[in-house]
């Protein structure tokens, strides 16, 4: 393992994290008094001219992310950043979107220790094919953690309490910087009995108290392979219609974005955006979610413990191939259908490069939940790569 401690500590459990992290430079910059810019030792603001010697292209004036004015259009995803504590970390390391941990209209537990574990796919760059054989055969996960990183994502998206969560989003809303935004993201909750009806209303019951918070926007879950492999929201698209239909009852005008996990049917995904963005009830997509396989360990057993848990979402460089062809297939979409919505990039961003390949391949926004993770400097990095 790599001697850079990660802001979520993969050693502990997700409680101790929760209550004691973040860790590493995170924790740092806690202690240090945030500047005008939430930290950002080198803020990135005006009109910005083209860098060639990288392929780096420079941002214009005046981004923005569903509306909201952004320093530059990137961050971290639903997953890591677990409460206020780490949205505030993220924003003062010059993370200009940070994404809230996915919360629910009830408490909900997290998966047994372990949860993360390194993966190793067999291909020679790392990557994993959806639809390939080797997610179901088994893919090697162990502790051995090393560049380019991938990891398992097996937490069963826990949650707090609403009364825990709501007055800690709010918190994490104000301590956004100048050019910042705090991006909440929620799903509903499947409980046994529960009719389609009463899920689609937990939706809409969860994204109001998201909007009791203050919240300019919000990111709907519709990806979790932890949910129940074949069981995602996402493959439903007239469902998750319905739903977006509820949600927008309940929030009015505020901007919704949808994650979505890969979707490797063009009509699939078309059929999602017409039963959305068609219908004036979503404003975008965040893509991809994990990509679900089986993980195994050196003599071929089952990597996580616990029933039900054979298989996990991975997450990391192993899934940036996928990301980018998503982006790319929703971005043809768009223009296809002639619609107005916004994109976001997520899977496999460790590098510059990698933040420009999402932007080339349509994303309006990108993400990073592993490589921020492993490298805390990497919306530094990327906004030092256009300068």
């Amino acid at each position: 393992m790599s001697d850079f401690e990660p802001f979520y500590d993969v050693k502990h459990s997700y409680e101790d994290n929760y209550e004691q992290g973040p860790f590493g430079a995170f924790a740092e910059a806690l202690k240090a008094t945030p500047s005008v810019t939430s930290g950002d030792s080198s803020p990135y603001e005006g009109e910005l001219e083209k860098k060639t010697s990288d392929g780096v292209v420079g941002e214009p004036a005046g981004s923005t992310f569903l509306g909201q004015p952004v320093n530059l259009p990137f961050g971290i995803p639903a997953g890591p950043l677990l409460n206020s504590r780490f949205t505030t970390a993220a924003f003062r390391m010059g993370f200009d979107l940070a994404t809230y941990k996915t919360v629910r209209s009830r408490a909900w537990g997290c998966n047994p220790f372990p949860n993360v574990l390194a993966v190793h796919p067999k291909s020679a760059d790392g990557s994993l094919t959806p639809g390939s054989a080797e997610l179901d055969e088994g893919v090697l996960a162990d502790t051995d953690y090393e560049q380019p990183i991938s990891i398992s994502n097996s937490f069963g998206v826990p949650s707090q309490s609403p009364d825990v969560w709501q007055p800690d989003m709010r918190a994490a809303i104000a301590a956004a910087g100048l050019g910042q935004v705090l991006v909440p993201s929620f799903q509903g909750s499947r409980v046994e009995g529960m009719s389609e009806e009463e899920y689609i209303a937990d939706h809409a019951t969860t994204a109001r108290l998201i909007k009791e918070t203050g919240a300019k926007l919000m990111v709907m879950n519709t990806s979790c392979p932890n949910e129940g492999h074949n069981r995602l929201l996402c493959h439903n698209p007239l469902l998750v219609g319905r739903i977006t239909e509820a949600v927008k009852q309940e929030i009015g005008d505020i901007p919704l974005m949808v994650k979505l996990a890969y979707i490797p049917s063009d009509d699939d995904l078309e059929l999602m955006v017409r039963s959305t963005v068609g219908h004036g009830t979503v404003q975008g997509f965040s893509t991809i979610n994990t990509i679900s396989a089986k993980l195994v360990d050196a003599d071929g057993n089952q990597a996580l413990p616990g029933a039900g848990r054979d298989r996990s979402g991975v997450c990391g460089n192993a899934i940036r191939g996928a990301g980018l062809d998503m982006v790319a297939r929703l971005a043809a979409i768009r223009e296809k259908l002639g619609l107005d919505f916004k994109i976001n990039g997520v899977g496999g961003v460790v590098s510059p490069a990698d933040y420009q390949a999402y932007r080339n391949a349509g994303a309006d926004s990108v993400m990073s939940a592993t490589g921020a993770m492993w490298d805390a400097e990497l919306a530094r990095k990327i906004k030092s790569s256009i300068k």
